[in-house]
């Protein structure tokens, strides 16, 4: 860490040589189990929704670089940094994806979060970038539906019962509690009736049922909120099925062959984005965009314009919303500023 292997008698550790009065804190790890205990879907899309108009025109988040270290192996690196004081941090992730690891029953995906000091540079803190991004990920959605949903939507329908799966049920719970059916539908159905299972039990959303559902034709026209994280390359919401006032929550892909839902479904909805790299990077708007189901100029507007009040989001409660997501390293760094404050906010208070 930051100290000094054995240190002198009297000699302050955290002292730096060259100004012997200024303090040099040790970085702080968060386990994994802190982190779970410093955030709660509630509190992350408060956050996001408060700090996102005023601190996004002072973040710089290039490009997520990516390199390949082995034929099917890869490392991606995620910077942002803020130019403000009021956000004086520097973030990144570092992410390895090794496809091979189903194989060891191991996840695919893993990632840490690192936060500087935006004045000195000072390492502050490291994290579980895998749960961060599962919170970040899931709580933008939640911020979406919050905002494009129907006030009086009383049924989720979740696809998906991957790791996402539980923080987006929490998330959608969280912005939305009028919500009072959720129904989980995944390839394997056993992974599915598991989630609901866990979810009634320890969920912690009295007057919620959770349940399983092998049909998912049939489930899909019964949502209000019809929420998708899956890796699927087939359609999976088929937008006839889709009923009139639902909102689409669209989480899965991230590249062209991917797909969560079929073109009649981008026809149908008025679509938003969390950031314009959706536009290039989701198999679902790309292919509708090279088919000409709609162009790039119908896309209704970003997270950021809807929380600014620049787009209007639902204009009716007929009308379908449609919400898709590729993540940024905006929403990373706003994650793990909400994670650090707290956890010093906690230790001042003790």
């Amino acid at each position: 860490m930051a100290s000094t292997p054995n240190p002198r008698k009297n000699e302050n550790p955290n002292t730096s040589p060259n100004n012997p009065t200024t303090t040099i804190a040790a970085p702080i790890f968060i386990s994994t189990e802190s982190l779970h205990s410093l955030l709660s879907h509630e509190t992350l899309i408060h956050h996001l929704q408060s700090s996102l108009a005023t601190v996004s025109s002072t973040l710089q988040t290039p490009i997520r670089q990516s390199y390949a270290v082995s034929p099917s192996s890869s490392l991606l690196l995620m910077p942002s940094w803020s130019l403000s004081p009021s956000l004086p941090y520097v973030g990144v992730k570092l992410v390895t994806y090794f496809p091979q690891n189903s194989s060891l029953n191991l996840p695919g995906v893993h990632a840490s979060y690192v936060l500087f000091s935006s004045t000195t540079g000072q390492t502050l803190a490291s994290m579980d970038g895998t749960v961060l991004t599962l919170y970040r990920t899931s709580c933008v959605s939640g911020l979406a539906s919050k905002i494009l949903a129907r006030d009086d939507s009383e049924t989720l329908v979740m696809i998906g019962a991957g790791a996402l799966a539980p923080h987006l049920i929490k998330a959608h719970l969280s912005a939305r509690p009028s919500l009072r059916r959720v129904i989980i539908w995944n390839r394997t159905t056993e992974k599915a009736r598991k989630l609901a299972e866990e979810m009634q039990e320890n969920g912690g959303f009295d007057g919620v049922s959770f349940e399983s559902n092998r049909c998912l034709e049939e489930i899909v026209g019964l949502g209000d909120i019809v929420s998708c994280a899956t890796n699927s390359e087939t359609a999976l919401v088929k937008g006839g099925s889709l009923k009139a006032g639902a909102h689409l929550d669209l989480v899965g892909s991230f590249k062209h062959c991917m797909r969560e839902c079929d073109d009649e479904a981008i026809r149908r909805g008025r679509v938003f984005v969390d950031n314009e790299a959706a536009l290039e990077e989701s198999g679902e708007l790309v292919g509708a965009f090279e088919r000409g189901v709609i162009e790039k100029g119908d896309i209704a507007g970003n997270l950021l314009e809807l929380i600014k009040g620049e787009k209007v989001g639902r204009s009716n409660s007929g009308e379908i919303t449609v919400f898709k997501s590729v993540g940024s390293a905006v929403v990373d760094i706003l994650a793990s500023q909400l994670v650090y404050e707290t956890y010093n906010h906690a230790e001042l208070v003790h």
